[in-house]
């Protein structure tokens, strides 16, 4: 715990936050990135069925603004912290921001499977880079193998759209480590709840300027407030508690599953075909992810 954090005493939290956290603590790491994959690719399916209304800055403002709303009143966090502190908070929450927008730009262009395949090029480049043990590398390129039948038989794609994917992907990387920060020097989700609203301020106004009065229809703002809970409150959550349990080269790794998953919901939920040698390729992910969490090092103290 640190200082600013000790500082504020037990007064500071509710019984719901108290009980989340005791919550998230007995889950295993690798059954918490397991279950925020399944719910940011849910979210994602969802999210894009509201381009058509307010188009993809208005979706990511949604996401972002409710999601801040959301933790903010769940953990209550104090500004109070230090400099160092607010720094990390700040570059955690313009890298959401920004790969969120990157993101959802690919996601209106190319489909849902495709476009996580890309943008998993960020983390995948972590896992190669943090690793110090050989079988590391070895489940870091069959799930590189994976990405490459998952992009096998997408037809044409917009170039634009994967660009978009790859500057995501980029984000995602730096995500991975300054989210890994961010568990230093928070604890519970205040961090996560003043970066998210970092986020929000970040897309917030792409989102105004593009979509205008069309993001208050009614139906569009319950919408969003279940894409906000599915894509960011609930995955990032279970993100940052992982990311303080296992290394980032090893949470890298585990987000393999990211391509298969995505390309499983985008065949169940947006009808988004599946070529045979992307079902290949989940195999390649999953051996993957098993491979890695297999290998990981326990936390300390377990």
């Amino acid at each position: 715990m640190n200082v600013d954090r000790a500082e504020r005493g037990p007064s500071s939290g509710s019984s719901l936050t108290a009980l989340a956290g005791r919550g998230f603590g007995a889950i295993p790491p690798t059954a918490l990135v397991l279950l925020g994959i399944v719910s940011v690719q849910v979210g994602s399916a969802l999210a894009k069925h509201l381009f058509d209304a307010v188009g993809s800055f208005g979706t990511v403002a949604l996401r972002l603004f409710f999601a801040a709303v959301v933790l903010l009143l769940l953990w209550r966090p104090s500004p109070r912290v230090s400099r160092r502190t607010w720094a990390v908070i700040v570059g955690y929450g313009v890298t959401l921001g920004l790969m969120n927008l990157c993101f959802y730009l690919s996601l209106s262009r190319i489909p849902l499977g495709i476009a996580v395949t890309t943008e998993f090029l960020g983390p995948l480049a972590v896992a190669l880079a943090g690793s110090r043990r050989w079988p590391d590398a070895l489940w870091a390129v069959l799930a590189a193998g994976g990405v490459v039948l998952l992009m096998e038989g997408g037809g044409d794609l917009d170039p634009v759209g994967l660009l978009f994917a790859l500057a995501a992907g980029t984000c995602w990387g730096l995500y991975i480590l300054v989210g890994a920060a961010l568990g230093r020097h928070t604890t519970e989700g205040d961090g996560l709840a003043l970066g998210m609203a970092v986020a929000a301020l970040v897309a917030v106004p792409f989102g105004v300027a593009d979509s205008g009065t069309a993001l208050v229809q009614p139906w569009v703002l319950v919408a969003g407030v279940g894409v906000a809970l599915l894509s960011s409150v609930i995955p990032y959550s279970l993100d940052l508690e992982a990311l303080r349990k296992v290394p980032p080269h090893v949470f890298g790794i585990l987000m393999s599953l990211e391509p298969a998953m995505a390309a499983l919901i985008g065949l169940i939920v947006l009808r988004e075909s599946l070529h045979w040698t992307q079902w290949i390729a989940v195999v390649c992910v999953v051996a993957a992810s098993a491979g890695a969490t297999r290998g990981a090092p326990p936390p300390e103290g377990q």
